[in-house]
């Protein structure tokens, strides 16, 4: 793919540096009510807490007094009611932020037809992705969420996370990062995924207990096998996929998005990519900073490059051709 294939004409870019003038006189306003908002609600708080503390002590005995039970569950409570005070200071600037994103992005991801952006709530194609890309979890949320036709196939992008809690205070983070669902080029006759090597143990149990029974395959290449799980309910349809395309894509992959490993799922007519990263890829500057198109909004268009043309060459590894030449395309 060709970076100027991604980048807006001189049209789009007039369009988008108007909204970024009319985002900036919104956000000085905004950062003014805010700038007031914040120390007034949190002084409330405080002189709350005071006057509910000042009242405890009037009737605590003398040696429990700032220490008692009353005063702890207060200050948790001044804790929690400053956070919550906090989020309400900083609401016009949160939902500015909001807005101007749900008009800036159709402009600037101009060469995605159909395009759609929203936040929160349950992806379109979530109820689809294979559990076995991610395990077991009972904590999930979701945040960005785009979706659209590009390059002749319908894609959804959204970040992501998915943890387990247990007990009180441990949380294991299962995933964070970025889920690009897609349609394949070719379908896959059943279910093929590719995720992190785990503990042979973990396996053994997650077969016994998951119920999936899928079979394990490996790729002949040394370095995958010793980082990635492959396993398939159709070992004949997936083999010739993981000696062949679906290595050499996880090999450009490897360099592309270097860290943790990707993880990859194929089912009938769907693919899922799911590339581990902390980064909030869309993501504005605080209501303090003043957006410039290079600075802030011609990296947005660099990720999503790089997230379509990752995908592009995921869908196509189940067609005939080099897979080499995919990889660099």
């Amino acid at each position: 793919m060709d970076a100027k294939d991604f980048m807006p004409d001189e049209a789009a870019i007039a369009a988008i540096r108007a909204k970024l003038e009319r985002y900036e006189a919104d956000r000085e306003v905004a950062a003014k009510r805010v700038r007031l908002r914040v120390p007034i609600y949190l002084g409330i708080v405080l002189a709350v807490v005071l006057v509910l503390a000042w009242a405890f002590n009037s009737f605590a005995d003398p040696s429990e007094q700032w220490l008692s039970a009353p005063h702890v569950f207060l200050y948790v409570g001044g804790v929690i009611a400053a956070i919550i005070a906090y989020v309400y200071a900083t609401g016009p600037a949160t939902d500015l932020q909001q807005e101007f994103r749900a008009q800036l992005f159709p402009i600037v991801f101009g060469f995605i037809k159909d395009f759609k952006y929203r936040r929160g709530g349950e992806p379109d194609s979530y109820g689809r992705l294979p559990p076995q890309t991610i395990g077991s979890f009972n904590q999930r949320g979701f945040d960005d969420i785009i979706s659209g036709i590009y390059g002749g196939s319908r894609f959804e992008l959204y970040e992501a996370s998915f943890s387990t809690k247990s007990g009180k205070n441990t949380t294991t983070r299962n995933f964070r990062g970025i889920v690009m669902a897609f349609e394949l080029a070719t379908p896959f006759p059943g279910l093929l995924i590719a995720t992190r090597k785990t503990g042979k143990v973990v396996t053994f149990f997650s077969e016994i207990f998951g119920g999936d029974r899928m079979e394990e395959l490996t790729s002949g290449n040394e370095a995958l096998d010793s980082a990635y799980d492959f396993r398939s309910d159709n070992v004949e349809a997936a083999r010739p996929l993981v000696i062949g395309h679906l290595m050499q894509a996880l090999q450009w992959l490897g360099e592309m998005w270097p860290g943790e490993p990707v993880r990859i799922g194929l089912h009938g007519a769907d693919g899922f990519l799911l590339i581990p990263h902390e980064k909030n890829f869309f993501e504005l500057p605080g209501i303090g900073t003043t957006l410039d198109y290079s600075a802030h909004i011609a990296p947005m268009l660099a990720d999503m490059a790089q997230l379509l043309a990752t995908t592009s060459l995921v869908r196509k590894v189940g067609t005939a051709g080099d897979g080499a030449a995919q990889a660099e395309a």
